[in-house]
């Protein structure tokens, strides 16, 4: 049976270049997925022309019914798949958002994860690799409410207390007791700090519940990278992006598991909450 490497979302940006890398370096099916079908099969024709041939199909990670089809191709093709990116996300639309589009970024970028781990980790193969595609907004040091806090970094914590953050979060946005000092920055782009902090603690939890597998799963911060995304502005282009996540899919040593890790590949503690690793408005306004 043949290995085989899946990244959501990658029709553009950091998935496409993390695609376009495993089609060079896995000895393995690649499967380029995206939300638009026609953006997708345009996307895998751009790696054709470069002779890439990744497999495509379309796959909307906020639709149940569409991860559901996925799941049963890679299952009746495969039997299984051995690399997950789950790469597919949106940023906030304005700094400060409304309920519906906190919502939506949430959904986007943690909630469908869940779906994931739901119906596709248990077609992850023993000694499979997840790499959850998280941000520097995803770090614990852009949350300043110490509840949540302590919450958040407790050692046996569950996706429960994880969900309950979220809600909390969403319902200070419908109910208007949205205070913008329970985060760094005035709590600009809150609901993606919070769905990327959601997504690098539930990273942890996930570990715990794959070990018995030899599955890593760990989350990282791809940099700052000139995509649509932040509007063009970024250190460095889409392929020197995806590096890194080619380095713990493809090279990392198998031990390395439940780690937050830094563009540059250093490991850093998640729970240091007083750290400078968060987000900062300014690296995109200037």
């Amino acid at each position: 049976m043949s290995r085989v490497a899946v990244v959501t979302g990658s029709n553009k940006g950091i998935g496409f270049a993390i695609v376009k890398g495993l089609c060079k370096r896995f000895d393995g099916v690649v499967y380029l997925t995206s939300r638009d079908d026609d953006r997708g099969r345009k996307a895998v024709a751009e790696l054709n022309k470069l002779g890439l041939h990744p497999e495509y199909h379309q796959l909307d990670v906020t639709d149940r019914s569409s991860v559901l089809k996925f799941r049963d191709h890679i299952e009746e093709k495969h039997g299984g798949l051995d690399i997950l990116v789950n790469n597919a996300a949106v940023v906030d639309a304005e700094y400060i958002t409304s309920y519906e589009n906190s919502k939506e970024v949430i959904d986007i970028n943690f909630k469908s994860v869940l779906t994931m781990q739901e119906l596709i980790y248990p077609l992850v193969r023993n000694n499979g690799r997840i790499l959850n595609i998280s941000s520097d907004c995803g770090h614990l040091s852009n949350l300043k409410n110490m509840y949540w806090i302590k919450r958040l970094s407790k050692k046996d914590l569950k996706i429960e207390d994880v969900n309950e953050f979220v809600d909390w979060f969403l319902e200070s946005k419908k109910n208007g007791t949205f205070n913008p000092e329970d985060f760094v920055e005035n709590g600009t782009v809150a609901a993606y700090r919070v769905a990327k902090m959601a997504l690098s603690a539930a990273t942890m939890i996930q570990q715990k519940e794959l070990e018995a597998r030899n599955i890593s799963v760990n989350s990282m911060h791809p940099g700052l990278v000139r995509t649509d995304m932040t509007t063009g502005k970024g250190f460095y282009d889409i392929d020197q992006a995806a590096e890194t996540p080619l380095y713990l899919v493809l090279d990392a040593p198998q031990s390395l598991k439940g780690a937050y890790v830094w563009f540059d590949r250093r490991v850093l503690d998640w729970y240091d909450y007083n750290a400078h690793y968060y987000f900062k408005i300014k690296t995109i306004s200037n």
